[in-house]
């Protein structure tokens, strides 16, 4: 039986921690984002860009109680439905997709543009929970067990580092070995699989756009060309360190209204935050991402199910990877590979995304009060 079918007590259920978790996050994000587009010039004060992003968040809490209200169970069951229609989009991107900064990753209905590759996040995560909980084992997995499994990973990886778009290509992977490694591993088989992953790194090196090359390059030594390669990492660093212990205040971010930091409303969210509320705001913010991640880790620990398990585990990986990368990211510890900040970067396809992921948290921490049928 396909549980499709609305259940009015899961309101009874209803997360209304999370959700608040959430909603702080986006506020932030939208005062964000209205920081990063003002300016003292009069004719530019107003940005259409936090506007469209409070629009993002009302479609995404639509995406939420859509998800929620759908047992989860459903979309387990129709995962390898959902995955196909994944993998077709991300075909579809290199057909009719359009280029934008030179990667070709949108496509275009109704004159609205949506990232595909933000679909395959969700889409990876049930297809792994409707494997495993297909094949149920009570011993660690051992490597040809998990052939399929790094099948349906290796694809939408190959498509979407095609577009290019490294950062997601490389949230895919983290976020499956994640769930693969909390399934459980035979030792053998992990050390085997990590050997095969890195001699593969040449190959996934030669996939790789040139200005990519140069960001990982750069990531040691940004000085090498700080007017090239190096200046988005530069002047983010300048702009996080500038910010002192408690900020430079709300709009009076110098890096940030002087134009000089890149991508201001997108991968280099934090960075504006960081220059306008200093340490102290930061330390805010990330208390704010680990009660996310730790709420949703104890749902995934109380899940009803295996399927459960996995999905609300998946759904941790993928906020902790976002979160600890972006950041990472902007202070000039991890490369710059160009992934999105949850709830705070400006961008309607993650926001979608992120919310119906919220929604499934919601959805299966729910079904725990309620009697399987």
């Amino acid at each position: 039986m396909l549980f499709l079918k609305f259940d009015r007590s899961n309101l009874h259920n209803f997360d209304w921690t999370l959700l608040a978790i959430v909603l702080s996050i986006c506020a932030i994000g939208i005062l964000n984002i209205y920081s990063a587009g003002y300016s003292y010039d009069a004719l530019e004060r107003q940005s259409p860009f936090y506007i469209k992003q409070i629009q993002w968040i009302l479609l995404g809490l639509i995406a939420m109680i859509i998800t929620f209200s759908i047992d989860y169970r459903f979309l387990a069951k129709g995962a390898y439905v959902i995955y196909c229609i994944a993998i077709a989009l991300l075909m579809l991107v290199h057909i009719f997709g359009y280029t934008m900064h030179g990667s070709q990753r949108w496509l275009s209905i109704g004159g609205l543009a949506f990232q595909p590759s933000e679909v395959m996040k969700l889409s990876i995560i049930l297809v792994l929970a409707r494997y495993f909980e297909d094949h149920k084992s009570n011993q660690p997995y051992k490597l040809r067990e998990l052939i399929v499994p790094a099948l349906l990973i290796m694809l939408p990886f190959l498509l979407i580092l095609k577009q290019p778009d490294l950062g997601t290509a490389l949230i895919i992977v983290l976020i499956s070995a994640s769930i693969i490694f909390f399934i459980g591993v035979n030792w053998k088989s992990f050390l085997i699989a990590s050997s095969g992953t890195l001699l593969s790194a040449p190959i996934v090196w030669h996939f790789l756009k040139d200005y990519q090359k140069d960001r990982l390059i750069i990531f040691f030594n940004p000085e090498r060309d700080p007017l090239g390669a190096g200046y988005h990492i530069i002047q983010s660093m300048i702009a996080v360190g500038s910010g002192g212990l408690w900020g430079k205040g709300f709009l009076n971010g110098t890096q940030t209204q002087l134009k000089f930091l890149p991508e201001q409303q997108t991968d280099f969210v934090f960075s504006v935050f960081a220059e306008e509320w200093g340490f102290i705001g930061g330390f805010v913010l990330i208390i704010l991402f680990m009660s996310l991640v730790f709420w949703s880790l104890k749902i995934a620990l109380h899940a009803r199910d295996l399927s459960g398990t996995v999905i609300a585990f998946g759904i941790v990986c993928l906020f902790s990877w976002q979160v600890f990368i972006n950041i990472g990211m902007v202070l000039g510890v991890l490369p710059v590979v160009g992934i999105p900040l949850p709830f705070l970067s400006y961008g309607g396809s993650a926001m979608l995304s992120f919310m119906a992921a919220i929604g499934l948290l919601m959805n299966i921490n729910a079904h725990r009060f309620i009697l399987h049928r």
